[in-house]
């Protein structure tokens, strides 16, 4: 017989949980979790401050340098998630980072990192943005990067690389980059303070990125291309290139007007200081202290460490704290549902961003996923805070109506012509350009997602929208093409399955799908036949690197939400795999009312970046407890946000 846990189990960890996620509430309406990335995200803070000259606090440079130790592996390596294998380029960048920060090279845990790097094939082997912040002091020769012309500020939209063919995130990256690669600045550093010592061979003997491969055409020729500009480099007219560099310059400049730099992401908003200082821009000049200001924000300091987040992340962390405790049984009229909506309709983006590109005759209405970000609203953010708003009965209220016609109308004029949704642009779907040299990390672009389709789908669900719907019925059809053989979802932005297979079960279920179809029900054997013996799930960001992973790894709170809130939404509430899970996250809470969990289960860039969200293992456990109370425990009808459908009717608008 299946131990469940009881009512006053159930009724307790929920409460502990509400009452938990509440505290953690600002004063001004949202919720802010830490947002934690791998050791590369500090170790190039610290590496930024010494390439801008900035003299870095002695006690922050303890704590980034103790936080740094403190995640080292035994074998002397850096992984890119907890738990993970030692990552090569990882590892370089934290020993170069602690070196600028005064450890010794002779300490053990300095010889530990040397010995595995070398292991490893030396330095040289790293990808191609630590080739980057190597050649920027001197370590390796510029030459050895891939060729990134600035002149690329010049190619007409019609050629088969431009900027908007790129990701957001790749285009915020690349533009003031340009301006580096153009520049070839190389900060000189004491001696002692470089690390030859990671070399297996002599530095000017680094080979260029990139090898030539029998079959791979397309990518051999984007070697070739690469070869034949580095050669052309010397050749392009000086008033060409300075041409070029100004519309770089112009165009992060125009970008990074916000208090959150430019595309409030870090690599980028890096990227775009280093460039205005090569540009002979002033320390104390307007854009440059506003970006600087931007990258010391990211900055979280607990106990005596202290590390800088790759971004922020308040959109997104209110929306699911809203959600959440909505579910777990807090009222709409409460102050803390007020204000958190009150605040998230001060963050909505009534202004055109990149994404217009490709949709010039769409209106502004998105949300972005930072507290500032106006050029780049994505769609996820934007179903979220709209799932989030609607649970929070704001459908009735006339004066938020222009606002919610704004946003539908948005997410709907953002789907592809695949049927899906990308996050940021519609249509980013040029696969061919994750060849070039450049894209060694593979996540240059934005195509759709099932994650991201799943998550439009049930917002549009809520509204009263049917799989009968045209919007809908396109998504569906996508979603069905991009089922897995096992039976779930790829999770481009949460580890991995396990998050994708709940986002489009969720979406199924709002729009009035028949849960008894065989897709759905290859979905929800495949979730239960990846149940833990401990009760909960979890998946390990290896399943990015190999499929047959899918669903395999230690429990986790977040993960363990995911599972459930996929089987619930699939009518499995009843199930004994459910009333196990649930068993597992009352046994799990602590005594504060949360859940640990020191796994990352975000993604950023699947195979090269993760993310630890810390705001997961708080709000998602407390969602799903609080599903499961309101459909079994206080006797529910399994009834869903369907039931918002006969107010919405204004907004079922036709889309693209």
């Amino acid at each position: 017989m299946t131990e469940t846990a009881t009512q006053e189990q159930i009724e307790e960890t929920a409460r502990k949980g509400r009452e938990r996620l509440l505290s953690l509430q600002d004063s001004r309406g949202y919720w802010a979790f830490a947002v934690e990335a791998d050791a590369t995200i500090p170790s190039e803070y610290i590496l930024l401050q010494r390439f801008l000259g900035r003299a870095i606090d002695p006690d922050l440079a303890d704590r980034l340098a103790r936080y740094l130790r403190r995640r080292q592996r035994p074998d002397g390596g850096w992984p890119l998630y907890a738990g993970g294998p030692p990552d090569i380029s990882v590892t370089v960048k934290a020993y170069f980072a602690l070196k600028l920060c005064g450890d010794p090279p002779g300490a053990p845990h300095m010889a530990r990192a040397r010995e595995l790097v070398l292991s490893m094939g030396g330095a040289s082997r790293v990808n191609v943005f630590t080739r980057i912040s190597l050649a920027l002091f001197g370590q390796i020769p510029w030459r050895t990067a891939p060729a990134m012309p600035v002149e690329i500020m010049l190619l007409p939209r019609w050629f088969f690389f431009h900027l908007q063919k790129v990701s957001y995130w790749s285009r915020t990256v690349i533009a003031p980059l340009l301006i580096l690669y153009a520049a070839r600045p190389v900060c000189a550093l004491e001696a002692g303070k470089g690390v030859e010592e990671l070399f297996s061979l002599p530095q000017d003997r680094i080979r260029e990125v990139g090898r030539f491969t029998p079959g791979r055409i397309r990518k051999d020729l984007f070697l070739l291309l690469d070869r034949g500009l580095k050669q052309a480099d010397g050749w392009v007219p000086l008033t060409v290139r300075r041409k070029a560099v100004r519309l770089a310059e112009r165009w992060t400049l125009e970008r990074m007007q916000g208090e959150g730099g430019l595309g409030a992401i870090f690599p980028a908003m890096a990227n775009a200081v280093m460039a205005l200082k090569v540009l002979g821009y002033a320390d104390d000049h307007p854009d440059m202290v506003r970006g600087l200001r931007a990258l010391d924000d990211l900055l979280v300091t607990r106990g005596d460490e202290s590390f800088c987040q790759p971004c922020v992340s308040p959109v997104w962390d209110t929306a699911i704290s809203l959600t959440s405790l909505i579910e777990a049984g807090v009222p709409r009229e409460n102050d803390a549902v007020r204000s958190a909506v009150g605040w998230l309709f001060g963050r909505q983006i009534t202004v055109r961003g990149d994404w217009a590109d490709r949709a010039p005759d769409l209106t502004p209405g998105g949300w972005a996923f930072q507290f500032e970000n106006d050029m780049y609203p994505d769609v996820d953010d934007t179903a979220k805070v709209l799932i989030a708003l609607f649970r929070a009965g704001v459908l009735g209220e006339e004066e938020r109506r222009e606002a919610l016609s704004r946003a539908v109308r948005w997410v709907l004029g953002m789907q592809g012509s695949d049927g899906g949704w990308g996050a940021f642009d519609v249509d980013n779907n040029r696969l061919y350009l994750n060849e070039i040299p450049f894209a060694d990390h593979g996540a240059l672009l934005d195509p759709s997602t099932a994650d991201v389709t799943g998550r439009a789908v049930e917002m549009l669900g809520m509204l009263g929208y049917r799989k009968s719907d045209r919007p809908v019925a396109r998504a569906l059809a996508f979603l069905r093409r991009e089922q897995e053989e096992c039976g779930a979802w790829f999770g481009r932005w949460g580890v991995n399955y396990l998050y994708g297979t709940w986002s489009v079960l969720a979406a199924f279920r709002q729009v009035g799908e028949d849960m008894s179809q065989a897709h759905i029900r290859r979905a929800v054997g495949w979730l239960k036949s990846r149940q833990n013996p401990d009760g909960g799930w979890g998946e390990s960001c290896r399943s990015y690197e190999d499929p047959s992973l899918a669903g395999s790894g230690e429990s986790t709170a977040s993960q363990t939400a995911w599972a459930l809130l996929g089987l619930m939404a699939a009518g499995e509430a009843e199930s004994p795999e459910v009333a196990r899970g649930i068993l597992h996250l009352v046994r799990m809470q602590d005594d504060k009312g949360g859940w640990d969990e020191p796994q990352f289960t975000g993604t950023g860039f699947p195979r090269v970046f993760y993310l630890r969200y810390h705001g997961y293992r708080q709000y998602f456990p407390t969602w799903a407890l609080g599903t499961y109370r309101r459909l079994i425990v206080s006797g529910a009808t399994a009834q869903d946000e369907a039931r918002l459908a006969p107010s919405a009717d204004p907004f079922r608008f036709s889309g693209r």
